[in-house]
């Protein structure tokens, strides 16, 4: 036992595996034991492990200036080269970006930013947010306030109201329809639900509605047709601005660049990114905002003498150069379409276990996808707690493959981007044998409902 208080770990439960060195889509523990990594790490490493163009330009950049702050009017060229380049391709109006070091903290600025945003225009009632159930947007107090999991709030009394966090419904059918409610239905119930909780609380108070394009840690929810059409006319009706986190569905994970362009999310005012923007392979965040939030926060900066936020690390050189070059060899090598590719064969490989006994439903897009497994397939009746989906991530760490339970008893899919059609069969493999011993063990524990 190491003295390391670990995140998001069961603490009676650590240090289960030790992980020593990577290549390509495969970690190696310290046995010499190979694993497919079927999350990219935690939804993040996309080019693999391994990759030496991305080693060398971190050596290269740590010969030339390994670290430089940006406080006080400081700058570097790889820093200014990696924001005009993101700005080029986000789907945000004169986008700006400033620079953090994880998805929370990125989430986090933007809160700040929203508040100071609206003070500087003259409507400081207007800080609530809106976030949705089962979100998840990070583990910082204001990122852990907006996600809506509760085992990131149980013991930590996070201040909810201080930062006026409201909550709207999750857009999951499959967990959320009323008996013979059909999925336009939903769509209709659960947005005008939305719009009713802007007029009870008062459109004037309300910054803005921060959604996953699709999200991840709360099960790869896919809202239905029409959800973010419905949401986003609800929004501009009531002057909110649309927060799109693509910590996770940023950079091709969807099959396209972003995922507001897989579910046809047009021009968010803000954007969260990490994990992807440099395969992981250094700690970096952006967090995006359009040029007329910016331009409103000059003045007041001018006049404080300092716009009062930013991080030792913020735009750190060597993470600048790092996810230049991981941007670089995404276009280069046409990574976005690769995935593209083999998002539609892992989604039909996936398929195949619809008829599974233990299999409630699959859901996903691009390279996303998760399984849930149930209690009573015809009924959907959940397994109690998250043990059945936590056996089940433990059978395919015992076949040589790493996948992540969320949501309770859901498994996550998510490899990395540059994944073959080879690897995805022996994904699919290892995932048959996994839930082949989870079948067998529900089955001696009569846990299976009839």
């Amino acid at each position: 036992m190491s003295t390391i208080i670990y995140p998001t770990t069961n603490l009676k439960a650590t240090e289960s595996l030790t992980l020593e060195r990577g290549d390509g889509a495969y970690v190696y523990d310290n046995n010499g034991k190979q694993y497919l990594e079927a999350l990219a790490g935690l939804w993040c490493t996309s080019l693999g492990y391994n990759n030496r163009e991305l080693i060398d330009t971190a050596a290269e950049q740590m010969g030339q200036l390994s670290y430089s702050h940006m406080f006080g009017g400081k700058t570097h060229q790889v820093g200014i080269d990696l924001s005009d380049k993101l700005a080029s391709m986000v789907p945000v109006e004169n986008a700006r970006v400033f620079f953090g070091n994880s998805g929370s903290d990125a989430n986090d600025s933007h809160v700040k930013m929203l508040r100071y945003y609206f003070n500087a225009i003259g409507k400081p009632e207007k800080f609530k947010i809106i976030a949705r159930e089962r979100a998840y947007h990070g583990v910082t107090v204001a990122s852990a306030s907006l996600t809506g999991l509760v085992p990131n709030h149980t013991h930590f009394d996070l201040p909810f109201e201080a930062l006026g966090i409201l909550r709207t419904d999750a857009p999951h059918y499959y967990r959320g329809a009323l008996p013979g409610e059909s999925e336009t239905e939903f769509v209709e119930r659960i947005t005008n639900n939305l719009e009713q909780l802007i007029l009870q609380e008062g459109p004037e108070t309300i910054a803005a509605f921060i959604a996953e394009p699709i999200t991840g840690a709360s099960g790869v929810i896919v809202p239905p047709a029409g959800y973010y059409e419905k949401v986003q006319a609800i929004l501009n009706k009531y002057d909110i601005l649309f927060w799109a986190d693509e910590v996770i569905t940023g950079f091709g994970r969807t099959g396209n660049d972003f995922g507001c362009t897989t579910m046809n999310i047009q021009q968010p005012d803000m954007m969260t990114l990490a994990k992807q923007l440099s395969s992981a392979y250094m700690p970096i965040s952006a967090s995006v905002i359009k040029g007329d939030m910016y331009e409103a926060m000059i003045e007041p900066s001018a006049q404080v003498g300092v716009f009062g936020h930013g991080y030792t690390y913020s735009g750190h050189p060597v993470a600048a150069a790092v996810s230049l070059k991981t941007l670089e060899i995404y276009q280069r090598d046409n990574i976005f379409g690769h995935a593209a590719e083999m998002g539609e064969y892992m989604q039909k490989r996936l398929a195949e276990f619809r008829n599974h006994p233990l299999v409630g439903e699959i859901r996903g897009k691009g390279l996303i996808a998760a399984i849930e497994l149930v209690a009573n397939k015809a009924t959907g009746e959940s397994f109690e707690g998250g043990r059945i989906g936590g056996f089940a991530m433990q059978a395919c760490q015992n076949h040589g493959m790493i996948t992540r339970a969320v949501a309770g008893n859901s498994l996550a899919f998510c490899p990395p981007l540059i994944i073959t059609e080879a690897q995805i069969d022996e994904m699919i493999d290892k995932l048959t044998l996994a839930l082949e011993d989870t079948l067998d063990f529900v089955t001696r524990e009569n846990l299976l409902k009839a």
